[in-house]
């Protein structure tokens, strides 16, 4: 989202009052350089495909992960660089009263808003991810804004989809990123009314695979609907069934199908734009 700059504070997260953070997590782990490292260039790489997939909006919208070792802060991209431009030496930390933690650049205040209360009240949310992508975000203005199940990739969001229909405006106050954290709840989907999406997961592969197809999958929606036919929706029965088949196809011998869809996409990068991993 697109919003005025203002310098982190010294003090707390803009002031503005908040839930209690999560307790310390007993004996974490030191952190490790190298789980540092391959995260941030995981991440730069979500950067880079999304906008190579037209998921982006300008320098707007964000992509944020915890930090390896630590519960209570979160890498974040300089805010002005173009998702295809981002590299892995790039990232920030911010921490979770909204203080730099490392590197340096500005902090857009709805990427501190919605990211840092998404990561800190919704246990799930390792990655959070939140753009304005075209197929979605159009689904998100209807008056139904319902993914319906009507194309095999929908099924795969099946009961997974959180749909906030209030639109207040710009997230500008901690209030307003919390209530999206309580909208989300356990999904790894928020549609955002009027606005765009959120997707989180427990790793930045699983949450681009749900980012990838749920845009795919609101795509052929919205082009079935430019039609002016009815869609034909599929039983229930065989959506339940449908679900069962793809839960007992996660893992294909021995690797999760999500790290195997991203370690390919991270090759198209490796062979056409090797720097996003510096």
């Amino acid at each position: 989202m697109n919003a005025s700059l203002k310098p982190v504070p010294e003090t707390s997260v803009r002031d503005a009052p908040a839930a209690e953070a999560p307790p310390p997590i007993p004996n974490a782990p030191a952190p490790d350089p190298e789980a540092a490292r391959a995260a941030k260039i995981d991440l730069a790489a979500c950067h880079r495909l999304a906008a190579r997939c037209g998921l982006h909006e300008g320098i707007d919208n964000h992509m944020t992960l915890l930090v390896p070792g630590h519960h209570d802060r979160f890498y974040l991209a300089p805010f002005g660089l173009h998702w295809s431009e981002m590299r892995a030496s790039h990232f920030m930390e911010v921490d979770f009263t909204g203080r730099l933690a490392a590197g340096e650049g500005p902090v857009e205040d709805t990427a501190l808003f919605i990211h840092l209360n998404m990561h800190r009240l919704a246990p799930h949310a390792r990655c959070v991810l939140h753009t304005h992508m075209p197929y979605a975000t159009a689904l998100g203005m209807l008056e139904n804004p319902r993914l319906e199940m009507a194309v095999q990739s929908a099924i795969g969001f099946y009961d997974d989809i959180a749909y906030d229909t209030d639109y207040h405006g710009l997230v500008l106050d901690g209030r307003e990123g919390e209530r999206l954290a309580r909208a989300l709840g356990p999904k790894s989907v928020l549609m955002l009314g009027n606005h765009g999406v959120l997707v989180v997961g427990s790793s930045v592969a699983e949450a681009f695979e749900r980012l990838y197809f749920l845009e795919r999958a609101a795509q052929a929606q919205v082009l079935a609907l430019s039609t002016g036919r009815p869609l034909r929706l599929i039983p229930d029965e065989l959506v339940r069934a449908t679900v069962a088949q793809f839960k007992a196809g996660t893992v294909v011998e021995g690797r999760q199908r999500t790290d195997l869809h991203f370690a390919a996409l991270k090759r198209l990068l490796d062979r056409s734009e090797p720097d996003y991993a510096t």
